[in-house]
């Protein structure tokens, strides 16, 4: 994978506050989480669990593996596939970002221990190919054993938890951040148990990873199916044919998706006038970026802007 397109995926998504824990539970366990809106990540440091979502097969962590669901989603956590579980708002409620909590489930059975973390971001900083992730990426403890810094931190997070260190707080938040991304990392490029599903293909394939980095880094040029396909070094059927089998999606969609998210980030961070806007995000006219802005968001961009407290419309577009 191209080192320049995992920066262009990764850099944006800071996170700017963790939650964490530290799991001692004993068999027979079940827990059963909803869908939050942050990426999250368990770390088995003995022992070892099931991971249950919706509509995939189960997938067995033991000792020294790591599981990272980039975007937060439902799943079952579980000493065995189809225990009874419990909800995690039962035993975690109001998981508050900067907070750290110790859950012990007594039981009969083994011990499963586990560091487990939810890394909260701006969503809207997440690139499209983000959106197009896994539900979730398994890193097996022979994949991490390759990873020396990205072993070395999670021992050091699970080796740091009784103490009460200044600015343990802190140190937390940068430690999940970096394993964040080492482990996006690793996933991305030598892949996990994760690797073979097409999206991280897609990174990893040199001529769809050019376009993709194409679309990433200049939006704003008036790239066509034909122009993206030289960029790739591809004819334009078997360039757009293998991008929608690996990304999901037909080229043109990927790249609106990419001018939309920039669009939205400049409404809410600037007070540049539309047409200005319409310009960085590649749309010749004023027109034509607003049509396809409400198709895309069901708004207008000066109704979008109005959402966002604190930022004002240049006088010239005030209705």
């Amino acid at each position: 994978m191209d080192g320049d397109l995992l920066s262009e995926l990764l850099a944006p998504l800071r996170l700017r506050g963790v939650f964490h824990s530290r799991w001692s539970a004993r068999a027979p366990w079940g827990v059963a989480g909803e869908r939050e809106s942050c990426a999250l990540v368990h770390y088995v440091q003995a022992g070892a669990c099931t991971v249950e979502l919706p509509g995939e097969e189960p997938v067995r962590l033991r000792t020294g593996d790591l599981a990272v669901f980039p975007h937060g989603s439902a799943h079952r956590l579980a000493d065995e596939p189809g225990r009874a579980t419990v909800p995690l708002e039962s035993v975690l409620p109001a998981r508050r970002p900067g907070a750290a909590r110790t859950v012990r489930i007594d039981g009969p059975g083994a011990e499963t221990v586990m560091l487990c973390g939810g890394l909260h971001y701006d969503a809207a900083a997440a690139s499209p190919l983000y959106r197009a992730l896994p539900a979730v990426l398994v890193l097996d403890r022979a994949a991490l054993a390759g990873q020396p810094l990205l072993g070395g931190t999670l021992d050091g997070l699970a080796g740091e938890w009784d103490q009460d260190e200044p600015g343990q707080a802190l140190v937390a938040l940068r430690a999940f951040e970096l394993v964040f991304v080492l482990a996006l990392r690793a996933a991305l490029g030598d892949g996990g148990t994760s690797a073979g599903r097409p999206v991280l293909r897609a990174l990893r394939h040199p001529a769809v990873g050019a376009a993709l980095l194409a679309v990433q880094t200049r939006f704003g040029e008036p790239w066509t199916v034909e122009t993206l396909a030289a960029e790739a070094g591809m004819s334009r059927s078997a360039f757009a044919a293998t991008f929608r089998r690996l990304v999901g999606e037909a080229p043109m969609r990927h790249l609106t998706a990419r001018r939309m998210q920039e669009a939205a980030r400049l409404l809410e961070e600037t007070a540049l006038p539309h047409d200005a806007i319409a310009r960085r995000v590649g749309y010749g006219s004023v027109v034509g970026f607003h049509l396809a802005f409400r198709q895309w968001y069901g708004t207008t961009p000066g109704g979008h802007r109005r959402r966002v407290p604190g930022v004002q419309e240049p006088a010239s577009r005030r209705r």
